[in-house]
């Protein structure tokens, strides 16, 4: 089987933090192991060596990369590729992608993988625009080129229960019928990134370091762990650790969305809290979790999957979350929250209670298994045969 695999990047000045990027880099060897053929379309290679490699232009912003397909370049590509699968990671390009394989000739099927969503539901069922794609009103013409590209596509996979039931619902209003095209696959783990989870360090004379790995985005709530992060803190017992997975970011992106850079100010301006740069280096980024007793979720309502999660428990790390999205589906129940209290509550039981820690910590660890990327590969070749 020829894979096609086009990639949108939307971080190429930091590929550590780009998830996109980092699912296609496990995942692109793990599918030439089970023996499929391998192209990435990206602008920055992904793989290894048996994966071959056609560069893309980074688009300048995160709308450019839903609405600036160039047909062209693609009927280029699928004619000089002649691929059995082309797998679309900007599914509003299905589309474009669509109108180029008709032109080149070829019956290739088309999947789409819904690695970010435009939209979530509150819990009476209402449908929200994602905050991060509604600048100058685009919320909406970004969900309809949703639509459109879910349309489009043989296959439509996903990577949780979750946003299985988000995306049958959002497609079902939009008249757009699924039928038996949706596949839940999940995003494989970073091997790099497993330990056992007996090998935690011992709680240090400051307190038990909780760890924040997610991106500082307001839209994924930072706000929320600012007011929580004070809390934390506040009896001593907790210390937090914050990934500035970012560093310095392009003016293009800071242009539409300065929110990150606000945030790591607030919370480098909190004491008990120290802001950590990784620098893009993935074994300075496992050391850092590595020394943490506990990870925190982030705040974001429309988690379909979080990575920085699984990250941290495929390290023995057990995650506290708010009872949000994939998240309640995902993280075990007893260390789900609803108050700012009760997170403090969990944070300090397990900074003190080494059985409970323990307990949580193999947990955490055991709910990685079905992501190692051998796994995986099986699952997403199972979903496009």
């Amino acid at each position: 089987m020829r894979v096609l695999y086009l990639l949108n990047i939307s971080n190429p000045d930091r590929l550590s933090a780009d998830s996109g990027w980092i699912f296609a880099d496990l995942l692109a060897p793990a599918l030439v192991d089970a023996g499929a053929e391998v192209t990435v379309a990206a602008p920055a290679a992904a793989g290894d060596a048996r994966c071959d490699f056609h560069q893309t232009r980074v688009p300048g912003t995160k709308y450019r990369a839903r609405f600036s397909a160039d047909i062209d370049e693609l009927v280029a590509l699928i004619r000089a590729e002649r691929p059995d699968v082309v797998v679309a990671n900007q599914v509003e390009e299905a589309p474009a992608i669509r109108t180029a394989l008709l032109e080149a000739g070829s019956d290739a099927l088309l999947a789409g993988y819904c690695h970010y969503l435009p939209f979530s539901f509150a819990d009476g069922g209402q449908l929200l625009l994602d905050p991060s794609l509604n600048d100058a009103g685009l919320g909406r013409p970004v969900l309809l080129a949703f639509a459109a590209g879910l349309a489009a596509c043989d296959r439509v996979m996903v990577h949780s229960s979750t946003a299985a039931s988000w995306v049958s619902a959002a497609a079902a209003r939009m008249t757009v019928d699924l039928g038996d095209r949706l596949w839940i696959v999940p995003a494989p783990r970073d091997e790099r990134l497993v330990r056992d989870p007996a090998a935690r360090p011992p709680v240090g004379a400051g307190g038990a370091i909780g760890v924040y790995n997610h991106r500082l985005y307001a839209h994924y709530g930072t706000e929320q762990f600012v007011n929580l992060a004070r809390d934390l803190v506040a009896s001593g017992t907790v210390r937090l650790r914050v990934m500035d997975l970012f560093g310095r970011r392009r003016a293009e992106r800071k242009g539409l969305d300065d929110s990150p850079e606000k945030m790591r100010d607030q919370l480098a301006a909190l004491p008990h809290v120290q802001v950590v740069s990784d620098r893009g280096d993935r074994v300075r980024y496992k050391n850092l979790l590595a020394g943490a007793r506990f990870g925190i979720a982030p705040f974001r309502p429309g988690c379909p999957w979080s990575m920085s999660v699984i990250d941290c428990q495929g390290m023995g790390l057990p995650v506290i979350s708010p009872k949000l999205g994939w998240l309640a589906e995902h993280i075990d129940p007893e260390l789900c929250f609803t108050t700012p209290a009760e997170a403090v509550a969990l944070a300090e039981r397990l900074a003190a209670d080494d059985e409970f820690h323990a307990v949580h910590a193999k947990r955490a660890h055991a709910s990685t298994a079905d992501f190692a990327p051998a796994l995986v590969a099986a699952r997403y070749l199972e979903a496009i045969s």
